[in-house]
């Protein structure tokens, strides 16, 4: 088992992530003495989606069980009105509340218990968490969930991890009307990957409603299977666009999702892979952070553009990122009239080359080696 970087608080926590991602293992290794409850479980499920109260209950009768983990909250959230409860009376007691979907807390009115349980995130893996055996290419091509990259079959398994949330969660609760109008719009987003989000486009390729556009979209993003990123306005001197940048928060998912048309070229659907490659590891170190950091893009009005902005406490990164093995005098002219505006950022520009070296003032860094640095514990660019 791979160590991961996750770091557990001592008090209550919701720990979110989408399935696949390591969160049973990590949870059963971690706290081998915990009471767990199992809420995927068909007969778990129906004993405390009856009568959530029984948690109490049980609870009394195990004294010696002070942590408590509840995996898939979301599919029994009046069972956190106990919980709340439970904490608030201080005896003790630990919860550790594990979800792949926001969509029914959210239905539900839940307010992550007032704010008496943090709030963390269980990404794929991190590059630097399998380190020797991570490996661009293949990478790219298969992400970095640990269910996939696990298997002997990572292609199978690929495929089959969309079947399961289209089966499993739009499905079985009744989220979409039509599971065939879903499946269709998931293909279609796939071109969106990494890409402006017109969904006026969408619409039309997926045959289906504007506002349809825009609900799934936020299914998306309550199932964690995807994340938006907005522009960077802080302080503007140009002309900016409004629309936000769309992600699937894996590149293997995205590859295993993207149909393979003959008119399709190749480099378009892997520099797509790569750049979603090195934003979900951004997102995940984001997402880890207790400080306030922010992601975004930055996009002009004529099309100029600068795919990662970061932005925080004592950080302004500006990142693009190239899928040639050579860097070309045109790849640095979004960087440099971001400079323009803003001379304190660091620019730096990913490529697939093996060269780190410094041109116009940019930093140039081969991709692999970048994602190799991103660790949550660490302000990784002030080592680049």
């Amino acid at each position: 088992m791979y160590k991961r970087f996750f770091e557990p608080p001592k008090h209550s926590y919701f720990l979110f992530g989408p399935r696949g991602t390591g969160k049973s293992t990590w949870l059963k290794k971690h706290y081998p003495d915990a009471f767990f409850v199992d809420l995927i479980d068909p007969e778990t499920f129906r004993l405390y989606s009856a009568a959530p109260e029984r948690l109490r209950q049980v609870l009394i009768e195990k004294p010696d069980k002070k942590i408590i983990v509840i995996e898939e909250v979301q599919k029994a959230p009046d069972i956190l009105n106990v919980v709340h409860s439970m904490i608030e009376e201080k005896k003790g007691y630990q919860f550790i509340l594990t979800g792949s979907s926001a969509r029914k807390l959210k239905k539900h009115g839940v307010n992550l218990l007032g704010g008496r349980a943090l709030l963390k995130h269980m990404p794929p893996f991190f590059a630097k968490e399998i380190y020797k055996e991570f490996n661009l290419e293949k990478n790219i091509k298969f992400g970095m969930l640990p269910i996939v990259l696990d298997s002997e079959m990572p292609e199978e398994i690929l495929k089959a991890y969309v079947g399961i949330y289209l089966k499993e969660e739009v499905q079985s609760e009744g989220i979409v009307r039509n599971v065939g109008d879903f499946a269709r719009f998931l293909e279609t987003m796939s071109s969106s990957h990494a890409s402006i989000i017109n969904a006026s486009n969408i619409s039309r390729e997926a045959q289906i409603a504007r506002k349809t556009v825009d609900s799934y979209l936020m299914i998306l993003e309550d199932l964690l299977l995807s994340f938006h990123l907005q522009v960077f306005r802080r302080k503007a001197k140009r002309d900016l666009i409004n629309h936000p940048k769309f992600y699937f928060f894996d590149s293997g998912v995205y590859s295993s999702v993207r149909p393979k048309n003959f008119y399709d070229h190749d480099s378009e659907i892997h520099g797509a892979a790569l750049e979603g490659l090195v934003a979900q590891h951004l997102k995940a170190w984001l997402d880890a952070q207790l400080e306030k950091y922010q992601l975004n893009f930055w996009r002009t009005s004529s099309k100029v553009e600068v795919d990662f902005i970061l932005s925080g406490p004592g950080c302004l990164l500006a990142i693009e990122v190239k899928n040639g093995k050579v860097v070309h005098p045109k790849d640095f002219n979004g960087l440099k009239i971001f400079k323009e505006d803003y001379p304190e950022a660091q620019a730096l520009l990913l490529y697939r080359g093996k060269q780190k070296y410094k041109e116009k003032g940019i930093l140039c860094m081969p991709i692999d080696e970048f994602l190799l640095e991103i660790d949550p514990k660490f302000r990784f660019w002030e080592s680049l």
